[in-house]
């Protein structure tokens, strides 16, 4: 074989080699479909960063590593998974984006408190927006699942995780089923309120199927639908299921101490014991969240078959 003729083979194996390492790269980019757009990502990204603590809950449960996250507001129920090296990267609503500029990340996620940051953001990094409607809190977080399973190779994480979903909601959908109607009740800074089948546990509604002691509510997004003791006594829930906002937030929790009151204390509810505090912070910080969900659900759960 003549030196010509080996240099030429092995000039052709190495364009070969080289277009296929090309080919396989252009093959591994994903155009992810979001709130607020496409987003196109290269590779399995290696530096993840969020701003919303239900995203990280969601790639907590698939096994996915974050490199930065919010610095306000960690739900204690996540505190474990959460890195002790982990960059803060600004608050729920307020990104640092001098700081996510630095990290030079692979992805960073927002969410419906920081979605507002995605044209700058996007501009920064590969940015996707998992903002989820509150009126499909189930949905949403699967679609999230689903989605994060794809971006990261883990569908089939994802699909179990699922499926986990489903059959809680479907065990707590049979342990409802005929115990009457419920009531969500949120206490804010001494105020009473309560949430629908569009706030952020809409899914005791519309998925697990318990009918609402009220034929309308305007939802709102932090004390919900403002109400007073009399109210629910003539309202008359047969079940109450309690968000401590202030709890939530971080703050001194005080909603047993306002429920515990003459006229609450002549509902149906209380009468029969069928009060659940739910935790706050997964009802209000990360509710659609994967451990979120499943944490609020088992609370619901166990206090239907108290």
């Amino acid at each position: 074989m003549s030196t010509l003729f080996r240099s030429t083979a092995v000039a052709a194996a190495l364009f070969a080699g080289a277009l296929s390492m090309a080919t396989s790269a252009i093959a591994q980019d994903k155009v992810i479909a979001h709130a607020q757009g496409e987003t196109t990502i290269s590779g399995v990204p290696e530096k993840v960063l969020v701003q919303d603590w239900a995203a990280f809950d969601n790639l907590s449960a698939l096994g996915v590593t974050v490199a930065g996250i919010p610095g306000s507001n960690a739900p204690g129920y996540l505190a474990p998974s959460i890195p002790a090296d982990a960059a803060k990267i600004g608050s729920l609503q307020e990104p640092d984006f001098e700081g996510i500029a630095a990290l030079e990340a692979d992805l960073y996620i927002v969410g419906a408190r920081s979605r507002n940051a995605y044209e700058t953001a996007k501009e920064i990094a590969p940015t996707v927006d998992l903002s989820v409607d509150n009126g499909a809190i189930i949905d949403g977080l699967k679609t999230n699942l689903t989605k994060l399973g794809d971006i990261f190779g883990k569908q089939d994480k994802a699909a179990e995780l699922i499926a986990n979903v489903d059959a809680k909601v479907a065990e707590v959908k049979a342990a409802a089923e005929g115990k009457g109607t419920a009531l969500v009740v949120v206490t804010n800074a001494g105020k009473l309120g309560v949430y629908g089948p569009d706030s952020r546990v809409s899914w005791l509604y519309n998925e697990v199927g318990m009918p609402s002691a009220l034929a309308a509510v305007n939802d709102g997004d932090h004390g919900g639908d403002a109400v007073t003791f009399e109210f629910l006594l003539e309202t008359n829930p047969d079940w109450v299921f309690v968000v401590d906002r202030d709890a939530g937030v971080g703050n001194e929790g005080g909603a047993k101490a306002l429920l515990d009151n003459e006229l609450f204390n002549q509902t149906t509810a209380a009468k029969e014991g069928n009060i659940v505090y739910v935790d706050p912070q997964a009802a209000y910080i990360t509710m659609n969240g994967y451990s979120a969900v499943m944490l609020l659900l088992d609370q619901v759960l166990a206090g239907l078959n108290g």
